[in-house]
């Protein structure tokens, strides 16, 4: 995912045009029964949404705050998984590199590991967006494993489970000798690790009741606000009432963007853009040099972040 710095006010705008249309009309009716029918008893005592604003905007930094965490925990987590992934088939293949195992059957088998470990990435980003984990999943397994991979719900923990099953595998056959075999298990839990707390932010959702409340009071502040500047304003009302409400609408609407960072929004972790990267890098390191397709590797288009 990538990010412009400038933003245009058209597309920032866009986010929340049709509540700005209402908006609008509220403003514009209240200042045509202020002005035009003088109907001059419906003003309020600015202090009154003044008191509700700050209360309300104190509740929407609490909220972008703890939606930023969310996203920025998310982030954090795959950049683990990057380094994990690299540090796995690093210790595989430096781990099995001895003059006397490269026979087929070693090099079969460390081929076979890091795809697996190159579909692991994809299929943990699917897995959380909801989407089918087994997609593309045939370019990384054999036939035998794509078929047992079927048959389990966490697709995910599976193929680490195969992770587990071939290290033993090579410690039988004196690949690797034990120590080199608990370094290879402990890069395993860390990388299940990360997949729990995946699971964890995607499982956790944000308090409905909260959302709910705030976004209420931000509607009832915005109804209240035309009644307090009117008498100050006039006309000059509707821009001005139109452009504070903008300002809370658009902070909640950016809230709930990235309070879920696996819904497969523009907002999101950039998941298949960071396994794409795992994919190369550990592809160079099997000196696999096949050009992936075009669609596997094309920069993922510039979003504007909101």
């Amino acid at each position: 995912m990538l990010l412009k710095d400038k933003i245009p006010m058209g597309y920032v705008l866009g986010k929340v045009k049709y509540e700005l249309l209402v908006v609008v009309l509220y403003a514009s009716v209240v200042a045509l029964l202020f002005r035009t029918f003088n109907v001059t008893d419906i003003t309020i005592p600015i202090a009154v949404p003044t008191i509700m604003g700050t209360i309300i905007s104190l509740l929407l930094a609490f909220r972008s705050n703890q939606a930023y965490d969310r996203w920025w925990e998310a982030r954090q987590i795959w950049g683990a998984i990057v380094n994990d992934s690299r540090t796995l088939a690093r210790q595989l293949l430096s781990f099995t590199s001895g003059v006397e195992y490269q026979d087929e059957e070693v090099i079969h088998f460390r081929n076979s590991f890091v795809k697996r470990q190159i579909g692991w990435n994809f299929c943990l980003g699917q897995s959380l967006r909801k989407e089918n984990a087994m997609q593309g999943m045939e370019r990384y397994l054999s036939k035998r494993e794509y078929l047992q991979l079927m048959h389990y719900d966490n697709k995910p923990s599976a193929l680490l489970d195969m992770h587990g099953r071939d290290i033993t595998y090579a410690l039988q056959k004196g690949w690797v000798n034990e120590y080199q075999q608990v370094e290879l298990d402990r890069t395993l839990t860390r990388l299940c690790d990360h997949m729990g707390k995946c699971e964890r932010i995607k499982n956790t959702v944000f308090p409905v009741t909260y959302s709910l409340y705030l976004h209420f009071s931000i509607i009832f502040f915005i109804g209240l606000l035309p009644f307090a500047v009117i008498d100050f304003f006039g006309w000059a009302e509707v821009p001005l009432v139109a452009a504070i409400a903008a300002s809370f609408l658009l902070v909640e609407k950016m809230a709930i963007q990235l309070q879920d960072p696996f819904e497969n929004k523009p907002t999101d972790t950039p998941m298949t853009t960071i396994a794409r990267t795992i994919e190369k890098n550990l592809r160079q390191m099997l000196n696999d040099h096949t050009q992936l397709p075009e669609q596997e590797i094309a920069p993922v288009t510039q979003f504007y972040v909101l």
